[in-house]
């Protein structure tokens, strides 16, 4: 996995694993898909691929409005223009952006489209793309955190 230097509060070097950033885009998208997938199960909606991807594009575009805001913001706030220090796979920032999008755009898309968005059903898409987009993040963390300290 690649690595990414910081500086600690020390001001020393350290060095730290971090996932690729293909890695983590598909890792959202497993995650705004499984989501997909456990709603329409629950709901008796079918698998058909059409029925599948009306449900999925809305937050999959919520998704990658939040990575590019998460993209942009870490751009501005970086020491290199051309930003290392944009992590999405790590949990804030970056990771709570793109959850926050994911969902936000994602309702927006859904009310234009008249496509339900029930006060039920937001909190139920809030908490469960939090727990999918931020679970999976604090998992991979986890990993590597305890792969550096062996």
């Amino acid at each position: 996995m690649p690595e990414s230097q910081t500086i600690d509060d020390v001001g020393a070097r350290t060095t730290r694993a971090r996932v690729p950033m293909t890695v983590a885009a598909l890792l959202d998208l497993v995650a705004v898909t499984v989501f997909v997938l456990i709603g329409r199960a629950n709901h008796h909606d079918g698998f058909a691929l059409v029925g599948v991807l009306q449900t999925l594009w809305p937050f999959v575009v919520g998704a990658a409005a939040g990575w590019s805001i998460a993209y942009v913001y870490s751009h501005v706030q970086s020491d290199d223009w051309f930003g290392h220090d944009f992590a999405p796979d790590r949990i804030g920032p970056a990771g709570i952006v793109i959850w926050v999008c994911a969902v936000a755009v994602g309702m927006v898309l859904r009310y234009i489209l008249h496509q339900g968005v029930a006060v039920s059903f937001v909190i139920v898409a809030t908490i469960a793309l939090g727990l999918f987009l931020i679970g999976w993040r604090v998992i991979v963390g986890t990993v590597l955190r305890r792969r550096a300290a062996r």
